[in-house]
């Protein structure tokens, strides 16, 4: 099935090129904020790559309730809003209820649902009913190919535009393992796939009271990603990830990801350059037919 493109913002994801999504797990405050969206920027520019800020207003999810969660609705939203104004660029969080769903459409240009919530058959009618295009992360104990069930909720009630999201599947306790035919399993849904490449490493829970993750394998599996064929990437980015609230363990240096980013970019065009010839093999032998 062919893929079906969304806008986002002044950005489509699914018409052959890459686009990353990055940005902090949590927003943690007007100066931090606005310094990683503003390098996240700069590196972007730099090879000529779209990309969409993403931030958590609240992460709903933590493993312990003594944990940050986050600046909260209103706070968050008007920040989200405030990288858009600023850097023009378009911007995405998380929708946890359904009730949030309209308010938060006011001020993103990319709904999110998180993994966990990806079967919500209300939050995703909700979601649908904005008219914005909406990610669904798929949850880690979902079978790739079962996304389409949740990608039909979301369209019962409008249709702005889907994107499905790889972030690895449970395996045992306190691990994640990517499994890369569902790439290629939500591919043929016919939506554009986006493949996250630092919550793929996370270890839920293995440091007691928060997640743990192997921040080094992110770039590798990304890479990997790219070979096998994605719209685009997610990561989440801290300019001190040691100091971040959220995932710390996980989240990719601002400093070193112009590094990771060039070799993404480069793989993915060298691979479409490859099947251009490819197509064009094809045709020229077709002609000597």
């Amino acid at each position: 099935m062919p893929t079906e493109p969304v806008q986002i913002g002044s950005i489509t994801v699914g018409d052959g090129g890459l686009v990353l999504i990055a940005g902090p797990c949590v927003l943690e405050g007007p100066e931090r904020v606005l310094r990683i969206a503003r390098g996240l920027d700069a590196l972007t520019r730099a090879v000529s790559v779209p990309w969409i800020f993403k931030a958590s207003f609240d992460k709903a999810n933590r493993t312990s309730g003594a944990s940050p969660r986050g600046p909260g609705l209103a706070e968050g939203l008007a920040l989200l809003a405030e990288v858009r104004r600023q850097l023009e660029v378009p911007v995405t969080t998380d929708v946890h209820l359904p009730r949030q769903a309209d308010v938060v459409a006011e001020h993103v240009d990319l709904l999110q649902v998180p993994a966990f919530l990806c079967r919500q058959t209300d939050l995703l009618r909700a979601v649908g009913a904005t008219g914005r295009p909406v990610n669904l992360k798929k949850g880690q104990f979902v079978d790739p190919r079962a996304m389409g069930y949740a990608i039909d909720k979301v369209r019962s009630a409008g249709d702005g535009g889907v994107l499905l999201t790889e972030r690895g599947t449970t395996f045992g306790h306190g691990d994640l393992v990517v499994d890369f035919r569902g790439l290629l399993w939500m591919r043929a849904l016919g939506v554009p796939v986006v493949y996250d490449a630092t919550h793929s490493v996370q270890r839920p829970s293995a440091a007691g009271d928060r997640s743990a993750g192997d921040r080094p394998l992110a770039p590798a599996l990304a890479r990997g990603a790219v070979a096998v064929g994605i719209d685009a990437i997610f990561a989440e980015v801290h300019d001190a990830p040691d100091q971040a609230w959220s995932d710390a363990d996980l989240q990719l240096p601002l400093g070193e990801l112009g590094g990771h980013l060039s070799e993404w970019i480069a793989l993915h065009r060298a691979l479409t350059a490859l099947h251009s010839l490819g197509g064009a093999g094809a045709d020229r032998r077709r002609g000597q037919g």
